[in-house]
């Protein structure tokens, strides 16, 4: 989903969550969002997966667009090395709360 079409979608939707993803190790964060029906769509820029460097970028462009709110998602890798399933999805488990 191209930024444009993010903002098209959050000026016509209200029911939808909108993920930061990290993985370990990484320097980089990726916006992913789900819809109500549970298709996800990466934010992407000409194409491309769009990468920020900070938190500070990706708040910034999450109030361009008229989003103050949403998970911050690290995936580690060591879940699945000792067997352990990945739960992402559980708020609990895995997703930590954004309020900017």
């Amino acid at each position: 989903m191209e930024l444009k079409a993010l903002k098209q979608f959050v000026d016509s939707h209200d029911n939808f969550e909108i993920r930061v993803i990290t993985h370990s190790g990484s320097r980089f964060y990726q916006l992913e969002l789900e819809d109500v029906e549970g298709a996800r769509h990466m934010l992407t820029q000409r194409g491309k997966p769009m990468l920020f460097r900070s938190l500070d970028d990706v708040y910034l462009e999450l109030k361009r667009a008229g989003i103050h709110r949403a998970y911050l998602v690290q995936h580690v890798p060591q879940d699945e090395v000792i067997g352990r399933d990945a739960h992402y999805s559980e708020p609990l488990a895995s997703r930590m709360p954004l309020v900017f």
